[in-house]
C-alpha cells in the first residue's frame, strides 16, 4: 500500500464534525470497506460512528457516486437461522458520550450497483448524513487483507467477524 493512500486513510479516519456547543460531536474511526470478490457489484464499509458531545444524533442516511444505491443495512434472523440484510430506514442512533459500530456480520453501509470493481487500497468517497451534526464527508479505502483481530474494533471490544 502506498504511503499516499496510508496517509489518507489516516486523516479519512480521524473526522470530527461538531454541530454546536454542547451538542453531537461525531467522530469517525477505523474505516473500511470491502467486497466479496474485485469485480463484486455490491461492497459493504464498516467503522466505529463515537459521539462526544451532550446529545445523542442519529445516522440516516449515506452518499456515494460510486454505486447505484448506499443505503444503511443491518443483518436479521428470520426466526429460522437464516440471516439476510435489510435496509435500516430509520438509520442508526450514536447516544451521546457513546458510539454505534458498523461491522461485518451487523450494521455497515452498503454499496449496491457498483460501476466499477474495487480493488485492495481503492479509496472510496463516503459521504454520512447525521440528524443533527449534518453531513460528514469521508474516503474509506478498500481493504482485502483485513482479518478479525485487526483494527480499532477489537480494541473497543467489538468483535469483527
Amino acid at each position: 500500500m502506498s504511503l499516499k493512500v496510508i496517509t489518507r486513510a489516516a486523516l479519512a479516519a480521524t473526522v470530527i464534525a461538531a454541530a454546536g456547543p454542547a451538542l453531537a460531536e461525531i467522530k469517525i474511526e477505523d474505516a473500511y470497506a470491502r467486497v466479496s470478490t474485485p469485480m463484486s457489484k455490491s461492497a459493504a464499509a464498516f467503522m466505529i460512528i463515537g459521539n462526544d458531545g451532550d446529545t445523542a444524533d442519529r445516522l440516516v442516511d449515506v452518499i456515494s457516486g460510486i454505486s447505484k444505491r448506499t443505503e444503511l443495512h443491518t443483518h436479521k434472523d428470520d426466526g429460522n437461522g437464516n440471516m439476510s440484510m435489510v435496509h435500516v430506514e430509520e438509520g442508526f442512533e450514536v447516544p451521546a458520550g457513546g458510539e454505534h459500530v458498523l461491522m461485518r456480520g451487523g450494521d455497515h453501509v452498503m454499496f449496491m450497483g457498483l460501476g466499477n470493481g474495487l480493488a485492495h487500497g481503492d479509496v472510496v468517497p463516503l459521504t454520512l448524513v447525521f440528524e443533527k451534526a449534518g453531513e460528514i464527508s469521508i474516503e474509506v479505502t478498500v481493504d482485502l487483507e483485513r482479518k478479525p483481530e485487526h483494527g480499532k474494533m477489537m480494541k473497543h471490544g467489538h468483535k469483527d467477524h
